[in-house]
C-alpha cells in the first residue's frame, strides 16, 4: 500500500512559481504528477522513476517545470516557474508500483493510469 500526500498548492501571479510536494509511504517503480482543470480530462504532466533514471515531462510543461525527489525525505517536488493561467488546477500525486516504465503515466492516450493517489492540491494562477 501506497500513500501520498501533497502540500505546496496556492495562488500565485502569472509569471510567478511554486512549488509542491509529494510525502511518499511505501514501495513504488513511479511517481507522477497529474493535473485536472474544472470541465477538463485529468493529464499527467510529469513522471519520475524512484530512482530518478526516467523523468518524463508533458509538452504543455516542458521547459517550465521540474520533477524531482530526496529519497531522504521519501519527497517528490514538483518545481513550477513560469506559471500561467492556464496551469490553474488541481494537482494530484500518484504512483504505482507495476514495471510499465514511468513514461506511460504522461503519455496521452496511453491508458495506463496509477494505482494510488493523493487528495489533491489546489494551483490557482491569476493574470
Amino acid at each position: 500500500q501506497v500513500q501520498l500526500v501533497e502540500t505546496g498548492g496556492g495562488s500565485v501571479q502569472a509569471g510567478g512559481s511554486l512549488r509542491l510536494s509529494c510525502a511518499v509511504s511505501g514501495y513504488s517503480e513511479c511517481v507522477a504528477w497529474f493535473r485536472q482543470a474544472p470541465g477538463k480530462e485529468r493529464e499527467g504532466v510529469a513522471s519520475t522513476s524512484t530512482d530518478g533514471s526516467v523523468i518524463v515531462y508533458d509538452d504543455s510543461v516542458k521547459g517550465r517545470f521540474t520533477i524531482s525527489q530526496d529519497n531522504s525525505k521519501h519527497t517528490v517536488y514538483l518545481q513550477m516557474n513560469s506559471v500561467s493561467p492556464e496551469d490553474t488546477a488541481m494537482y494530484y500525486c500518484a504512483a504505482d508500483a507495476r514495471p510499465l516504465g514511468c513514461g506511460v503515466f504522461v503519455f496521452r492516450g496511453s491508458g495506463f493510469v496509477p494505482t494510488y493517489w493523493g487528495q489533491g492540491t489546489q494551483v490557482t494562477v491569476s493574470s
